[in-house]
């Protein structure tokens, strides 16, 4: 799993991530008393400390996000590593030092339960961001590959249940799960079609044009929620649109050009969205501490702009360094070109708007 990143990428990144956490918590780091921890901040009646979650591929771009989001906000956090190398690297750039008393590491394989359980044990939320990525950078990411986040996703969510202390699971999905679907003459003769959370990308449709980043999103979305159903699990799916922000070609340049497959007809048909990555984060914990009260549930779609122009597409393409990819062929569009669909969301906004104190940064969605 994720980006085969260089020595000297990855020391950026550490460096980054370590400037990143002492931004979100001051000068002086949140502590936790010994019966706190011995009982649980929330007076746990079997003894977990209810601060405490777990984070897998926590140095990609949008885990470093929400490990950043869930430090501003108090928890203490495992950061779960997909090796060993990883993990000696960053002892090696003493990157925790400052941070002991609120973070841990473990190795955790997606494809070894044991090894997961390990991992989640103690911690009452599990955040898996975790997805394959094509180490090439560019066209290696298959079928294949597809097939296997998706059983990734079932072994993290077993793993989940297996593990006593674990109560939620906040799964990160894509917005592509829900936007491929087979075109219907009878669409164009109604009104706008709305993509929400009731809508599932077609897996067929997937398959007949290669789409497999999207089909990987959906095989794993779709995965976790059997994993869990009639489990003892809470699991609420996020389903982000392309994320960008500070950095994200250096650091997501292999998602983003995976996510953009196909992207021209997404333009066209008006689902073309993309959301920065710190607002992500954001519903992201925001949706797992209201998972608490019981007040969210199921899926939600997290996108903050929907690109409606060509000079939208050219800029971003720019900002990849993939020109004419997108938007060659797309000149002919209009900047108020009839689009069939219309992307929603309604959900994620209104849970956002009712737990406010999720939202003293001003981030709207």
């Amino acid at each position: 799993m994720g980006v085969i990143r260089t020595t000297e990428s990855l020391e950026a990144e550490a460096e980054e991530f370590r400037e990143m956490l002492l931004r979100g918590t001051g000068t002086m780091p949140w502590k936790r008393s010994p019966a706190a921890v011995r009982r649980g901040s929330d007076g746990d009646e079997l003894g977990y400390d209810s601060r405490m979650v777990c984070v897998t591929s926590a140095v990609s771009f949008l885990g470093f996000a929400i490990v950043s989001r869930l430090f501003s906000r108090g928890y203490s956090v495992r950061l779960a590593l997909e090796n060993q190398e990883d993990l000696e690297k960053l002892r090696e750039l003493q990157m925790f030092d400052e941070m002991e008393e609120r973070v841990s590491t473990m190795i955790a394989s997606f494809m070894d339960i044991e090894s997961l359980c390990r991992a989640f044990d103690g911690c009452i939320g599990v955040f898996h961001t975790s997805s394959f990525i094509d180490p090439g950078g560019v066209s290696g990411y298959n079928k294949h590959m597809a097939e296997l986040e998706a059983r990734a996703a079932e072994r993290v969510i077993e793993a989940c249940v297996r593990t006593p202390s674990v109560r939620k699971c906040v799964f990160t999905s894509s917005l592509l799960a829900c936007v491929w679907r087979q075109s219907s003459p009878l669409n164009q003769q109604l009104t706008r079609l709305i993509i929400d959370e009731n809508c599932w990308s077609d897996e067929g449709l997937c398959r007949d044009k290669k789409l497999w980043f999207a089909l990987s999103k959906l095989m794993a979305e779709k995965a976790a929620w059997r994993a869990a159903r009639g489990r003892n699990l809470k699991i609420v799916t996020v389903c982000p649109a392309l994320l960008t922000g500070p950095g994200f070609r250096r650091r997501n340049s292999t998602a983003s050009i995976a996510y953009l497959k196909g992207a021209q007809e997404l333009f066209t048909d008006g689902m073309l969205a993309t959301v920065d990555v710190n607002k992500a984060a954001q519903a992201h914990v925001c949706v797992y501490e209201a998972m608490g009260s019981g007040a969210a549930c199921g899926r939600y779609l997290c996108f903050d702009h929907v690109i409606q122009r060509v000079e939208e597409v050219v800029e971003l393409e720019r900002q990849l360094g993939i020109p004419s990819r997108i938007s060659l062929g797309t000149n002919d569009v209009g900047a108020d070109h009839p689009s069939w669909f219309e992307l929603s969301k309604g959900k994620l906004s209104r849970l956002m708007s009712s737990m406010r104190r999720c939202t003293y940064d001003n981030y709207v969605f």
